[in-house]
């Protein structure tokens, strides 16, 4: 063993112990074999069991590599696709047999044991990796993904890395996202947690294919030009007794404490106060961003590591907030380009700050108060929403505070939530007018974009993750309309320069009138150097015809996008003619326009500034 790894593994600071712990095929004294290492501080003994000696419980004993509690032995004639686990002797004077914490892959459920894996691959994404950054200067539209149910295989089952690779790639270029974000691929026992409930955090789920399955079809995307992103769960683990649950039967990753330990999910929390955990879990973090290139963590219930338990008046937890400082300064070392998300339902400050000016390191965090702020008001019949208009004005008054991403993710359709569409006051047919003007808000407001798979279907039904995306829907006009509107949002997203540039500076939005609650009207400007864009969003039953909106510029204002044109399923009251601004002072801006809104209605129209004469 390496001197300078494990002293980085004891220190906290290892972001490469996956290289020093797990089952790794190698040549000894000229023998061909695997080496196998694990930590177990407070071990009697433990053997290595597996395919390879017929889970014998003779021979291959692992000596102890150090007084520490790293133990290690070579298993003569072991290869890969061997399966295996650690019989250990623990302390409690109980006999269990473990997956090895440092697996690379496993059985597929309901079997719990590790599997040697080789984790060679011939990459051919060098362009990529070499120009990959945080986009935060660039349109970032993210697509969640659930790899289970976006869409099944022939015979109705899970689809692999390798097979899905081709479709999806088609259709996240068709609807304009610039990134895959999929949920946990680590391997974990029961389906139902959708991965957030991990066991094997090195190993990538065996549902949907191998190792080089996955990293095939990140591959792939990276040579479409497709950004992917993983979500990772720093918080807590499985608490089934194969896992990492008192491994040595003290424990190794844990709170001693079983108050500490246990969480609101039923369990364990990782103990962010040992620097054996750190190191684990940091190791963890790159792991997926060296072998399998992924540009990005979405790191799962931050607010549950600033305070104990994510509970406010329970206190900061100070070992926990120094873990994600360190684990976020080593990875932005390591991987500059790399993005970095936090999922924080917290007010807690300074999380998309830099850890050299006190900050948590993050790129990134999701504006759950957007979001949860957004979906309130259009629940509301639109003859109360004048009284809750500050739920779509008051993001803007903290929006800088942190840079943000509008999120409608999973956790927004299930569970009796209902779906974004089903959430919506109204009719059928109203539901869908809202639904348009609630993405051209999304999608016009500052702020990065993550969208859910299904949520551009406008799918009524639950997302199941036994099930895949209702399809079908497709061949009904309204949710075809409502699909195409979508794409055409995004395309405008990804392509107009007001909407993404200087995304997260004071002089990209202006609002043109934030007050007019009585008539629930919203406008206001996304700017650039080259043109502005002025967004009218309609959130009441009525008509406005030639309303008068002050702009700053003189010119010529086109619309470039209704949401009640007729191709999209809408009552095609539109302003098809360019509209001249006049100098009259409107809503405290120097010009004026006259365009007519449509009931519940979206409006963008564009105009080009002059260049400034030398």
């Amino acid at each position: 063993m390496k001197k300078k790894s494990v002293e980085a593994f004891y220190q906290g600071h290892s972001l490469r112990a996956y290289e020093l712990f797990g089952a790794h095929p190698c040549v000894e004294k000229g023998i061909k074999g695997v080496r196998f290492t694990t930590f177990a501080p407070k071990a009697n003994k433990i053997q290595v069991i597996g395919s390879f000696n017929d889970w014998s419980c003779e021979g291959h004993y692992m000596k102890k590599a150090d007084q520490n509690g790293i133990w290690s032995c070579f298993v003569e004639g072991a290869k890969v696709g061997d399966v295996y686990k650690y019989r250990i002797d623990q302390c409690s004077g109980r006999i269990v047999d473990k997956m090895d914490p440092y697996a690379f892959y496993s059985e597929l459920r309901p079997n719990t044991a590790s599997v040697v894996a080789d984790l060679s691959m011939k990459w051919s994404d060098e362009k990529w990796m070499a120009s990959r950054s945080i986009h935060l200067d660039q349109p970032v539209n993210i697509y969640e993904v659930h790899m289970g149910s976006w869409k099944h295989n022939e015979e109705g089952g899970w689809p692999t890395y390798r097979s899905i690779a081709k479709e999806l790639i088609a259709y996240v270029k068709d609807h304009h996202f610039t990134h895959i974000e999929l949920m946990p691929l680590n391997e974990h026992p029961f389906d139902g947690s959708w991965g957030y409930q991990c066991s094997g955090y090195f190993s990538v789920t065996s549902r949907y294919g191998s190792a080089q399955d996955l990293m095939y079809l990140v591959n792939a995307c990276h040579k479409a030009g497709i950004g992917v992103i993983m979500d990772y769960v720093p918080v807590h683990f499985v608490r089934d007794d194969f896992s990492l649950a008192r491994y040595d039967g003290s424990c190794v990753y844990e709170y001693e404490k079983d108050e500490d330990s246990y969480s609101q999910w039923g369990t364990s929390n990782f103990d962010l106060w040992k620097e054996t955990v750190r190191s684990f879990l940091m190791s963890a973090a790159a792991f997926w961003i060296d072998r399998y290139h992924f540009d990005g963590l979405r790191m799962d219930a931050i607010s549950n590591l600033i305070f104990w338990h994510g509970n406010k008046d329970r206190g900061e937890n100070q070992g926990a907030l120094d873990f994600i400082k360190r684990l976020n300064y080593h990875l932005h070392e390591a991987y500059p380009g790399v993005m970095l998300i936090a999922e924080d339902s917290s007010d807690y400050p300074n999380v998309t700050k830099s850890t050299l000016d006190g900050g948590l390191g993050f790129d990134y965090k999701w504006d759950l108060g957007w979001m949860n702020d957004t979906l309130k008001y259009f629940e509301k019949d639109p003859v109360y929403r004048k009284w809750h208009h500050n739920q779509i004005t008051f993001s803007m008054a903290y929006f800088y505070s942190e840079r943000f991403i509008l999120p409608f993710s999973h956790d927004e359709v299930v569970h009796g939530k209902k779906t974004i569409i089903d959430k919506l006051w109204g009719s059928y047919e109203q539901k869908f007018q809202q639904l348009r003007t609630l993405y051209t808000y999304m999608f016009t407001h500052p702020g990065k974009k993550l969208n859910f798979m299904g949520n551009e279907l406008a799918m009524f039904r639950e997302w199941d993750e036994a099930k895949e995306n209702d399809w079908f829907m497709l061949t009904y006009p309204a949710h075809d309309s409502f699909n195409r509107y979508f794409k055409e949002l995004t395309k405008l997203y990804t392509s107009k320069k007001p909407l993404y540039e200087n995304d997260y500076s004071w002089d990209s939005f202006k609002w043109i009138d934030a007050d007019n609650a009585d008539q629930n009207l919203f406008s206001y400007i996304r700017k650039s150097d080259t043109s502005d864009l002025v967004v009218i969003l309609n959130m009441s039953p009525n008509l406005y015809e030639k309303h008068k909106f002050g702009v700053e510029h003189n010119g010529t204002y086109k619309e470039i996008l209704n949401s009640e044109q007729d191709i999209y399923g809408g009552c095609n009251i539109t302003n098809p003619d360019k509209i001249k601004a006049v100098k009259e002072e409107c809503n405290f801006l120097p010009y004026t326009i006259e365009v007519t809104v449509p009931p519940f209605g979206a409006v963008i129209l564009e105009t080009r500034k002059r260049s400034k004469k030398k």
